[in-house]
């Protein structure tokens, strides 16, 4: 699979040193270069790319601006590249596939690589089972019918009973059930189960698809809890609460989340 890209970057020169460390992925074709936020919206329309690198910090539309200005059409997937790392909580709540510090280097970007490829895949994946039911609806109603209710019931067997953590050097194979709660820090996630606290670098969405939304549940914007292990609610200020945990750990129940939660505890 050809991954078109296109470059966006108020500097050549790194324009350049990016195009080359992407020589390196045969599977990358950059198809545009663009200088500034305006001519990046208009090749991304016009090209319809896959992957596009994109600056932060440009004159007039900045990166973010980009992103909002494609608000009219199905967008591709964004890296951030940017000199200044306080932009990146923001360029993940944009949804960024990733964000990439100046000057690039290598072995980051081949993990960047890899995700988007990981990315695309789904996406695929995704299209093509849509393309699938539509046949069916067409030609096969009965069939259609059956997929769609089967969908509609959450199966546990859809999620993971395992999920391999690499961190620091070692791959952890954890057991979904022992994990207490998970907080997002950046595009990091902190995985404890019990006494043990793991690193996963991995967004709070991509962690959700993951996870049975019958046991595990956001409560926050950077949290997510095992129901089973919720061992008391406290009411608290401003219509939130903290869930005390089997731990003793306390997680704050935002307002936006807390009738989420009331489904599930009683």
């Amino acid at each position: 699979m050809t991954i078109r890209t296109i470059l966006v970057d108020d500097e050549t020169l790194a324009i350049q040193g990016l195009a080359l460390r992407l020589e390196g992925h045969p599977d990358v074709e950059v198809i545009e270069t663009c200088n500034n936020g305006r001519e990046a919206i208009r090749a991304i329309k016009t090209h319809k790319p896959d992957l596009v690198f994109l600056d932060i910090q440009m004159p007039g539309f900045d990166g973010f601006s980009v992103v909002s200005g494609l608000a009219d059409i199905e967008p591709p997937l964004f890296v951030f590249v940017t000199a200044y790392s306080d932009h990146a909580i923001r360029a993940f709540e944009a949804q960024a596939t990733d964000y990439l510090m100046k000057p690039v280097e290598e072995d980051r970007l081949s993990a960047t690589m890899e995700r988007v490829r990981q990315r695309l895949a789904e996406k695929k994946g995704v299209e093509e089972a849509e393309r699938l039911k539509e046949a069916l609806a067409e030609h096969a109603p009965d069939v259609h019918e059956e997929i769609v209710d089967s969908e509609d019931a959450p199966s546990a067997s859809r999620f993971e009973k395992l999920i391999n953590i690499k961190d620091q050097g070692q791959i952890f194979r954890v057991d979904v059930d022992s994990i207490e709660r998970i907080d997002a820090a950046g595009d990091y996630m902190c995985i404890y189960t019990g006494g043990e606290t793991l690193v996963l670098r991995q967004t709070m969405k991509d962690m959700e698809k993951r996870l049975d939304p019958r046991k595990f549940q956001r409560v926050h914007r950077s949290s997510i809890v095992n129901l089973d292990l919720v061992r008391q609610v406290k009411p608290h200020t401003n219509g939130e609460c903290f869930l005390v945990l089997e731990s003793g750990a306390q997680v704050k129940v935002s307002r936006s989340y807390r009738d989420v939660v009331a489904r599930f505890v009683h």
